[in-house]
């Protein structure tokens, strides 16, 4: 398959033994719901991120899974020889939340490791991702406008072995902390979407997504002030992307060159992984 042909959302490509891995949020069953029996997250491996395999599930929905709905946005990160997966999902009668999955490889089948959702099963959240600062494990996530307003990006320690949370999380900034934003209902509700943080020459900053310009999907960037996750938070007046797509990642291809992936158009059932090259010295100026 070409990328092209590909139509998922919340893109994540783990780069693994010559390889590319491609995980994403299955676009129909996103739209449509179906039964649980449809949910679950595949993966689509290249060597060139041109031409990809025909989609292998990785993890479906099962009798007896804690969840039965919004199976979104799985990242899967190498950790200490395993491959973990970050994944939301909304639990019956419950509200979404992110929970961690496990394997041995990037496409084998991926068993749940947490007990259900490790962020707070109180909030509605969503979008987790792996972050490690100083040898231990973090997870970034957003609670949801949905619930709040004016959505957060916080962050949570995890154990090493990924399987809890330690402490409570904290907040490191909010969907209306940008010029450029965009209030989704009239209300104050601004969208915190898929954090993705990146460690350049000493400096920290986070790719997330919102909505700008009349209510165009966009990714926006927010940076640490002492480059720690525990430094003070902004959000940059210019946005990265606002051509109606986001939810992207970061990683360094097999040829030394860095590439931004996302979802584009936000537009159900007509979303596509897009790639593009980015030059990290420009995004940390």
């Amino acid at each position: 398959m070409k990328l092209s042909e590909i139509n998922i959302r919340d893109p994540f490509i783990l780069k693994h033994g010559g390889k590319y891995y491609m995980y994403g949020t299955r676009v129909v069953a996103a739209k449509f719901g179906y039964t649980p029996y449809d949910w679950g997250f595949d993966v689509y491996v290249s060597s060139d991120l041109e031409n990809f395999s025909e989609p292998k599930c990785v993890f479906e929905y099962f009798d007896g899974f804690y969840a039965d709905d919004n199976f979104w946005a799985p990242e899967v990160h190498y950790y200490n020889d395993k491959f973990y997966m970050l994944a939301t999902f909304k639990a019956k009668g419950g509200e979404r939340g992110t929970a961690i999955l496990v394997s041995d490889t990037p496409d084998g089948s991926f068993t749940l490791l947490s007990d259900g959702s490790i962020t707070p099963h109180e909030w509605s959240a969503l979008d987790g991702t792996l972050y490690i600062e100083d040898g231990k494990p973090y997870m970034v996530f957003c609670h949801e406008w949905t619930e709040i307003r004016n959505g957060e990006v916080c962050a949570l320690e995890l154990s090493p072995d990924l399987s809890r949370p330690v402490g409570e999380p904290w907040v490191l900034w909010h969907g209306g902390d940008g010029s450029w934003r965009y209030d989704l209902r009239g209300d104050g509700s601004y969208v915190t979407d898929g954090p993705w943080l990146i460690k350049h020459n000493g400096k920290l900053l986070s790719l997330w997504s919102s909505m700008c310009h009349g209510g165009k999907y966009c990714e926006a960037i927010a940076r640490s002030d002492n480059g720690s996750l525990f430094g003070n938070w902004s959000v940059d007046e210019r946005l990265l992307l606002e051509n109606d797509g986001g939810h992207g990642m970061v990683f360094e291809g097999y040829d030394g060159n860095r590439y931004f992936v996302y979802h584009s158009p936000n537009k159900a059932l007509m979303e596509r992984p897009t790639l593009q090259k980015l030059d990290l010295d420009s995004l940390f100026e």
